[in-house]
């Protein structure tokens, strides 16, 4: 994606925790076939493992599951495995692309520029947001009578199952009762669903991050954006406000 400098995240760290945070990602992939649609798309939550003590170089491993009826699916599986979908893990050929979007985006209008439109005017509409592109190599996991794929799905869900339960529900803690876990479901159901979808494996090759809080506009202008979005009494006003008032303050500390 387009990302100038001011805008851009680098820290490896950073990238990680927002993809650990947002879960859902859009899954992208581009692959020939004259059955199915060449590019595809589908939202998709995931799990990202990345080492302990890992340095910034290690970028880490998304883990996935789609349902094998969708299309997308489908196309991946002819990709790689033409004439039958039993044995170990495939490997895609294409790259793939992974996109996680901040449910705390907004537009923003040019009235909250204070300082530059009662001047010269030349302001113009935008779009606050902050987004992470994953690129890759992914592996897929089609059947499910074979050891490793029964192992792979299984840990996925209930890793899964736990990272939204507790991180993102909140159950487990004090004032909430235990979370939901996979193992609550009779046994035989979840064997049944696991027949159901295909596990995805995405090594990560390349990270990109993108931070669009008002950091290119003049201090005026970016007080009045943080003025403006607390005023207007919502939820998601004082979340974009806090953020680019965050955003502000480490410019004019950078530059000072």
């Amino acid at each position: 994606m387009y990302i100038p400098a001011v805008h851009s995240e680098e820290d490896t760290k950073v990238l990680q925790q927002f993809i650990k945070e947002t879960t859902l990602g859009l899954l992208t992939t581009a692959i020939p076939s004259e059955t199915f649609s060449l590019i595809q798309s589908s939202h998709i939550p995931f799990i990202l493992d990345v080492p302990e003590n890992a340095g910034s170089t290690e970028l880490g491993t998304l883990r996935g599951h789609i349902a094998r009826q969708n299309p997308q699916a489908k196309a991946m599986i002819t990709s790689v495995s033409p004439g039958s979908s039993k044995g170990p893990a495939l490997s895609l050929e294409e790259e793939v692309l992974v996109v996680f979007t901040s449910p705390v985006n907004h537009y923003v209008t040019p009235k909250y520029y204070v300082e530059t439109k009662p001047t010269t005017a030349k302001v113009v509409p935008t779009w606050n947001y902050s987004a992470v592109q994953v690129y890759g190599k992914a592996k897929i996991y089609l059947d499910t009578t074979s050891e490793e794929t029964s192992s792979f799905l299984q840990q996925q869900i209930s890793d899964l199952s736990e990272h939204t339960e507790t991180s993102i529900m909140g159950y487990g803690s004090p004032d909430k009762p235990g979370p939901w876990k996979v193992t609550d479901a009779p046994e035989r159901y979840i064997d049944v669903m696991k027949k159901a979808i295909m596990g995805i494996e995405i090594t990560i090759e390349r990270l990109e991050g993108k931070n669009k809080m008002s950091q290119e506009m003049k201090k005026g202008d970016r007080d009045g954006v943080v003025r403006g979005f607390a005023n207007m009494g919502t939820e998601l006003g004082r979340e974009i406000s806090t953020l680019v008032k965050v955003k502000s303050d480490l410019k004019e500390n950078s530059s000072s």
